[in-house]
């Protein structure tokens, strides 16, 4: 066939691959008119309708609508216009496939009830600005008060959570998780009590200094990772440097008041969700993850325990 030979309907079908119904469904849109009709009204189509209605079909797939490709045809959209308005499209497409994905991964480890359910995928959902707002409420709960200076400002930086703008699922599910934490009242509370310990002892206008679970940290991590028990006598010289530490760093006499002080406190910070907080920080903005602070408190609150009445 020549270049000024026509096609019907159904010899264009045949050379494009598609159906009959579909080449009229776009020939009805305006998307390939015909370029003549016999004189019985069948439509006859120019060999460049092979080539346009490839193309059309390379846009369907892509998932371009009608209206949109009915323009571009036109030309009252260049591709490249097209391109970047769907590419933008489809990047919030993934983001809400992936917000789904990330709840419906950790509903399967974790068989929640529907009302949990509904609050994951609200945390998993909320803009950027609603997270925001919610980590704030927590941080301004957990650190209210006038007493706390510059300790208060460091601690709200190194708790607040920071979602990247194109998160990775464990991110996702990382951040649902946290948002959880931070909403149980009882968990806000625990952390509360630790801020306030922390500044209880410190003088109008002091600044920040180690607090004790940093010390018990620093302190007995070797003796904890070597197994050493907190009722041997090997743990003997860890416990007197520990309490060595922080009377000095609290400016108090090393002695029995000091140590049922020091026990009341790390019992306080026994908990084992203010490891999963720092766990799930981490992994939300891409940071190294912390060891477990809890094995250690609790090994030096068993060890001050045995040595109470010594």
């Amino acid at each position: 066939m020549d270049g000024d030979t026509l096609y019907a309907i159904g010899e264009l079908a045949q050379r494009t691959g598609l159906t009959v119904k579909t080449i009229r469904f776009y020939s009805d849109h305006g998307i390939v008119a015909p370029a003549d009709r016999t004189r019985a009204g069948y439509r006859r189509y120019a060999p460049d309708a092979v080539a346009r209605l490839a193309f059309v079909r390379t846009l369907r797939e892509l998932g371009l609508g009608l209206g949109i490709i009915r323009r571009v045809v036109a030309q009252e959209l260049t591709l490249s216009e097209v391109a970047a308005e769907h590419a933008a499209t489809l990047d919030v497409q993934i983001s809400i496939l992936r917000l789904r994905r990330a709840v419906l991964t950790a509903a399967a480890q974790r068989e929640p009830t529907p009302k949990e359910m509904e609050l994951m995928h609200q945390l998993a959902t909320l803009s950027e600005v609603e997270r925001r707002c919610l980590i704030e409420g927590f941080l301004d709960t957990v650190f209210e008060g006038p007493h706390g200076g510059a300790y208060y400002d460091a601690a709200r930086r190194t708790m607040t959570p920071e979602l990247p703008d194109s998160p990775t699922d464990e991110q996702v599910r990382g951040w649902v998780e946290l948002a959880e934490l931070s909403l149980d009242p009882d968990f806000r509370a625990s952390v509360r009590r630790l801020a306030k310990n922390h500044v209880s002892d410190l003088p109008d206008g002091a600044r920040p200094r180690p607090d004790m679970v940093a010390i018990a940290r620093d302190v007995v991590g070797e003796a904890v990772a070597c197994g050493i028990s907190p009722a041997s006598p090997q743990a003997d010289p860890v416990v007197a440097e520990l309490t060595a530490r922080c009377a000095l760093a609290y400016g108090r006499p090393d002695d029995a008041e000091l140590h049922r002080w020091l026990l009341h406190r790390l019992e306080a910070a026994s908990d084992p969700r203010w490891d999963r907080y720092f766990q799930l920080l981490a992994r939300i903005n891409g940071w190294l993850a912390p060891g477990d602070l809890n094995p250690l408190i609790g090994w030096s609150v068993a060890a001050l325990r045995m040595r109470g009445d010594r």
